[in-house]
């Protein structure tokens, strides 16, 4: 009889055999087992809020199978990932199965490589109850704010709305960002700029001073007095200030940070930024290796990296780069107040598998984030980079005028590159910083130009993805595992929008939000949402007992929602962006989105006098090829987005490529966009095709 090993994916279960050898059967369970069926509550409210837990539709035979295996195995090990969530799927599976909570079958890989499995199996554990309650308590909660608010909203709103308990609150963070943004009162100011030659060499100072102190400019009067001031005014180099500073590298990721550097340097969602993270820990099969798990796991709030693995990475540093690359001392970084600090920082397995080593066996994704990971902890552990620096102040006086103008520049040049011989953040570089001329005090410099620049001071940028997760990091809500799916939740709830890399909140984010502030302000309050995760980790450390909590929390919902029931009996929130331009054919209102079993649809307002609908289509400026109908936007039975003809099922025209607007240059005919970016004519008498056009990517402020 063999030894049974239960991970989660195929993937994970294949890369752990590998280690373990033919006494090893290891499977995958497909993440859940069972779960609280969606069709109801699914929770004993009255019964110290028992879940009433089922096993997933469709993974009947997967438990079957599993039971055989286990039945014909002298030993089982449960090898989920190492968080709340896995440990919740190990519980669940010793559960179903029939295995013995009290046992020490429970193994974890903080990494999968041969040593870190091999160790884990050796050292097993029972399974940590503490962390299965903070799951189940974090499981139920959702359930109760979902299924006891969600009904409210959409009676209120529109039908088919739900309610999340951290959902809501960063819709909320958008929302108030939004809102900002609106009430936003522009300031003018202005800066008098000037463009001094030192010899035949050039470069920029700003007016920073006058003999009464720093300056302030308001208005362009103000500063027209400034620039009638230093007119054919003598520039010289009052003070020549030089000096080192050290810019130390940045810390090795944690769950945050690779969301949002990836969104910032590679463009990634963070949802896919995680799936590929999971890749490259669960194993890919390496040219010259095997199937190797790349990184450490990649749920983690901690900065700890493990001696061993510190001493691999000086080691490669020393052998590429020189001794003189490492730093005097070994750098730590210190994880922030709060954190759960169960995981090392993420970084790779094995340092020697450099990017470009790997780069052949990765997918073009998989290469850039394993690419990211490696560089960023390498550069973390090497040495500062050494800058000199350079802070001139120019005098400019006129004869006939009394006082003085003062002028400012300032710039560094790299006496070391360190760490920034590897990896560098543009984003630290400082603002108005660049490369100085040698100047002395006492030079006479010459002006070339002088001129006032008018500013407006500028509204709180809109979240971006990295923005947002940053925010709720900052405020703890949410934890690492969270971060992606909350986002991808919120878009795909339609609360918020993407507008390129901003996130947006529509109107019915905004009326929502609106509604449980006024009706549920515990529910959208940062704080309070940031208390219930502590109260989570509490639970996890055997600090709290999650039943208490969960009465604590649902009776004051349940209060809140009666009350506001009543507040609001008869009222019902309409909508600006649910009224479209579309006339009832029978007594010409304006038809309205309507949300029904099927999805969204139009549907006449003065119902129940006038019942008509109609389906709700998304018009293109695109014909249709083959029979020259208009060419509408449609979502199969699955909630597929294709196009195809509005005369249908006259014509039976369908397509799953995107309309772009524009004709075929050969026959005239509407091209569509398909995979890969590419451009084609439907006609294949025509066969014309081209390639997108790549447009550069806005820079948009970080927040």
């Amino acid at each position: 009889m063999s030894k049974l090993v239960i991970v989660e994916s195929p993937a994970k279960a294949k890369t752990i055999k590998k280690y373990l050898g033919s006494d090893f059967d290891v499977v995958a369970s497909m993440g859940h087992i069972r779960d609280l069926p969606a069709a109801k509550l699914s929770v004993d409210v009255k019964n110290d809020f028992a879940p009433k837990y089922a096993i997933i539709k469709g993974k009947e035979k997967l438990v079957k199978d599993l039971k055989d295996k286990v039945n014909n195995s002298e030993k089982v090990y449960l090898a989920t990932d190492p968080d709340r969530e896995g440990e919740a799927i190990s519980w669940h599976l010793a559960t179903v199965l029939g295995l013995d909570l009290n046992e020490a079958n429970r193994v974890k890989f903080n990494e999968i490589n041969e040593k870190s499995v091999k160790n884990g199996i050796s050292n097993p554990e029972v399974v940590d109850m503490g962390l299965v309650d903070a799951q189940q308590a974090r499981r139920i909660l959702d359930r109760l704010v979902g299924y006891r608010l969600s009904p409210f909203i959409s009676q209120k709103i529109r039908r088919g709305l739900s309610a999340g308990r951290v959902q809501s609150v960063a819709v909320r963070l958008i929302v108030d960002r939004e809102n900002e943004i609106a009430q936003f009162n522009p300031e003018e100011y202005w800066s008098i700029d000037a463009k001094l030659l030192s010899g035949r060499k050039a470069f920029s100072a700003a007016l920073t001073e006058d003999e009464n102190g720093k300056v302030k400019i308001e208005n362009k009067e103000q500063a027209d007095l400034y620039l009638s001031r230093v007119e054919d005014a003598t520039f010289t180099a009052d003070s020549v200030k030089k000096g080192t500073r050290k810019k130390q590298p940045a810390p090795p990721f944690i769950t945050s940070s690779m969301q949002q550097e990836a969104s910032r340097k590679l463009n990634f969602q963070a949802q896919k930024t995680m799936k590929i993270a999971q890749e490259l820990y669960e194993g890919v099969d390496l040219a010259g290796y095997g199937t190797t798990g790349l990184i450490t796991y990649m749920r983690t709030d901690s900065l700890r990296i493990s001696e061993e693995a510190r001493a691999d990475a000086n080691k490669f540093i020393a052998s590429e780069y020189g001794e003189k690359y490492l730093p005097e001392k070994p750098r730590y970084f210190k994880t922030r107040a709060g954190a759960q600090d169960g995981h090392e920082a993420i970084r790779p397995t094995n340092v020697a598998i450099t990017p470009a080593i790997a780069k052949s066996s990765l997918t073009n994704d998989q290469y850039k984030l394993y690419n990211l990971i490696w560089c960023r902890y390498v550069a973390s552990l090497m040495a500062a980079c050494i800058q000199d620096t350079v802070k001139a102040e120019i005098k400019a006086e006129k004869a006939g005028v009394d006082g003085y103008c003062i002028f400012s520049a300032s710039g560094y040049s790299v006496k070391f590159d360190g760490f920034t011989a590897l990896y560098e953040d543009t984003s630290d570089n400082a603002e108005g910083e660049s490369t100085l001329p040698e100047i002395k005090a006492g030079d006479a410099l010459k002006a070339k130009e002088v001129i006032g620049n008018q500013h407006f001071t500028q509204p709180p940028s809109h979240y971006t993805e990295a923005s947002l997760i940053k925010m709720l990091e900052e405020t703890g809500v949410g934890r690492p595992s969270t971060y992606a799916s909350i986002v991808s939740t919120i878009i795909k709830r339609e609360y918020v929008k993407r507008d390129g890399k901003l996130l947006k909140a529509t109107e019915l984010g905004m009326a929502t939000t609106a509604l449980l502030k006024d009706k549920f302000q515990k529910i959208v309050n940062t704080k309070f949402t940031a208390s219930m995760e502590t109260k989570l980790d509490e639970i996890d450390e055997g600090k709290c007992n999650y039943i208490e909590m969960l009465h604590e929390y649902y009776d004051d919902l349940e209060n809140s929602l009666a009350r506001a029931k009543t507040d609001m009996q008869g009222q019902k929130i309409q909508l600006q962006e649910d009224i479209t331009d579309v006339k009832c054919d029978k007594c010409g209102r304006n038809m309205v989105v309507k949300v029904g079993r099927f999805g969204k649809f139009l549907a006449c307002p003065g119902y129940p006098e006038c019942k008509t609908t109609k389906p709700l289509v998304e018009e293109t400026k695109a014909t249709c090829p083959e029979c020259g109908g208009q060419v509408i936007g449609k979502k199969s039975k699955r909630g597929y987005q294709f196009y195809g003809c509005s005369n249908y099922p006259k014509c039976n025209f369908m397509t799953w490529d995107k309309p772009t607007g524009e004709n075929c240059p050969q026959c005239g005919k509407s091209l569509f966009k398909g995979k890969g970016g590419l451009i084609s004519c439907p006609d294949s008498a025509c066969g014309y095709t081209t390639k997108a056009a790549r447009k550069n990517a806005k820079k948009t402020q970080e927040d």
